[in-house]
């Protein structure tokens, strides 16, 4: 008697890659309208363009003050998992200007919080190449509250007040660590 065939269990679909970019559009679209609201004068959606950025908007209120913001959204409030790629890595270790908003997304499309998760960190959980002729392309990660600060920050200026962003006691956050204004 022969076995049974085993049926193999699919982690993609195409309605789960619809809901992801859906969801991840609302995040940027959302944190778009935010920045705008908080004041900063130069804002663009630099992701409608192209992904060759390695960043989804541009943000800038003058020459020394510019952020480049990775936006990554979810719907989730209990933990926050990313998906980083290998270009959004290196960017990011290149750019000092580049920093990676959370952003929790509501029913209606709005941000309901946002948080930013810490470089340091994202660094220190990225995979190393094992072998000379392979490399990572994309990995998950699940970001641990102690990575999580709320607000939206690059390493030396907020970009917007506090008092502008929604802020919800999600994914266990941590205030942000003082940074330059």
């Amino acid at each position: 008697m022969e076995a049974a065939s085993v049926v193999p269990q699919v982690r993609w679909s195409r309605a789960a890659e619809e809901t992801r970019r859906a969801v991840g559009l609302a995040g940027e679209q959302a944190l778009l309208r935010l920045l705008k609201q908080g004041g900063v004068p130069q804002v663009r959606h630099v992701a409608a363009q192209s992904d060759a950025y390695g960043y989804d908007i541009e943000a800038a209120r003058s020459l020394t003050e510019r952020a480049h913001v990775e936006v990554k959204a979810t719907t989730d409030p209990t933990r926050l998992v990313i998906h980083l790629t290998r270009h959004e890595y290196e960017v990011m270790v290149s750019d000092a200007e580049w920093c990676l908003a959370a952003v929790l997304v509501g029913g209606d499309g709005s941000a309901v919080s946002v948080a930013t998760v810490s470089r340091r960190w994202l660094h220190s959980a990225a995979p190393a190449d094992q072998v000379e002729n392979g490399r990572w392309e994309l990995v998950r990660l699940e970001v641990p509250s102690h990575a999580i600060a709320p607000g939206l920050a690059t390493d030396t200026w907020r970009l917007v007040p506090d008092t502008v962003l929604p802020i919800q006691p999600v994914w266990a956050s941590r205030p942000l660590e003082p940074q330059s204004v």
